[in-house]
């Protein structure tokens, strides 16, 4: 090997290829991971808290999709956005549940992620990814202002619709028709 032969130093921005490799090859050990923008993010532990809202929220959604016969299942999984972004949300809604591998970013109608401690992210680079990826609707569990952030219609990196759901009141999907979630507990 030549001295131009040798990477040079700097940022690698990972792809999903080598990101799926490395995970393969045990380079992660047991913990949780994410692709956003080729870099690998290490997820917090989970706690109780994010844990009962994200069953709870997952629980109430199945519910309300099999009370209207949809063809829309909520999951959890990584998808698959681009050849750098792997994200793994609390709760997909997607037409895909089976399968080998990530869900298929096509198949996703609306994205669910439960931020006990990640806020800032959750509405900062991951509202990026999501809006950019083309998905129609993006909820976030607030769980210390006990709100859920729900927004729609996204416009590049953003969403041009939101408002805010109180836990405790009902929350109404605007791109799943007849979606309607119960109260989740304050």
């Amino acid at each position: 090997m030549t001295l131009h032969d040798r990477p040079q130093p700097g940022k690698y921005r990972l792809t999903i290829d080598d990101y799926v490799a490395l995970a393969a090859s045990g380079a992660f050990g047991d913990a949780r991971t994410e692709l956003i923008d080729g870099e690998v993010i290490v997820m917090a532990p989970e706690f109780r808290r994010h844990a009962f809202i994200r069953d709870d929220l997952a629980y109430r959604l199945r519910r309300a999709l099999e009370d209207l016969g949809s063809d829309l299942y909520a999951a959890s999984g990584s998808v698959l956005v681009d050849d750098h972004a792997m994200p793994q949300p609390d709760i997909v809604l997607t037409r895909e549940p089976h399968g080998d591998g990530p869900i298929p970013l096509a198949s996703v109608a609306l994205v669910v992620e439960v931020s006990a401690s990640t806020l800032a992210d959750d509405l900062g680079r991951k509202l990026a990814l999501y809006a950019s990826a083309g998905i129609p609707e993006y909820w976030v569990a607030d769980v210390e202002a006990k709100v859920i952030h729900q927004l729609w219609a996204p416009e590049g990196e953003a969403y041009a619709q939101r408002r805010e759901v109180a836990f405790g009141a009902r929350i109404e999907a605007v791109t799943v028709a007849g979606l309607v979630v119960e109260a989740l507990q304050p």
